[in-house]
């Protein structure tokens, strides 16, 4: 597996400046935890193509620009539990930050691009009674990415 040194870097960068505990580690779960403020994603080499592993982590990078300390857009509770209408929101932003960060680095691949649209329509059936949800959760992506660019 060949790292892409400018994910490397944006990984890097963001995680050393927000003081965010990082672990790749040899599992198959990726995912940010708020009350820790930690992000864990599986190894590198457990990718069959390095650029899944960056859309991953970019993934979880996008969750945690929600932290408290951070844009403050994470709800806790029942309202955040999964499947619910917050989790789902929460989900469209994370990936529509991941997809933003692959193309501005130029990594995105057709199959990343492929994933990533199936992840977001899958989000968009469970939001089909909310027809302002999809601008909405652009919007925070975008706050997302410019945070996590230090915008």
């Amino acid at each position: 597996v060949r790292p892409i040194e400018a994910g490397d870097k944006l990984i890097t960068d963001y995680i050393t400046r927000e003081k965010i505990h990082f672990n790749e580690q040899a599992s198959n779960n990726a995912y940010y935890q708020p009350s820790t403020d930690s992000i864990v994603v599986p190894m590198k080499p457990q990718f069959q193509v390095v650029n899944e592993y960056y859309s991953t982590t970019f993934h979880e990078i996008t969750h945690s620009t929600g932290h408290k300390t951070r844009l403050d857009r994470l709800q806790t509770g029942q309202v955040a539990a999964f499947g619910s209408e917050e989790y789902s929101k929460e989900e469209l932003v994370a990936e529509i930050g991941s997809a933003t960060l692959m193309n501005l680095l130029g990594i995105e691949t057709v199959k990343t691009f492929r994933n990533t649209a199936a992840y977001i329509q899958s989000w968009l059936n469970v939001l089909k009674n909310d027809n302002k949800f999809i601008v909405s959760a652009a919007s925070k992506a975008e706050k997302a990415v410019n945070f996590i660019l230090g915008e």
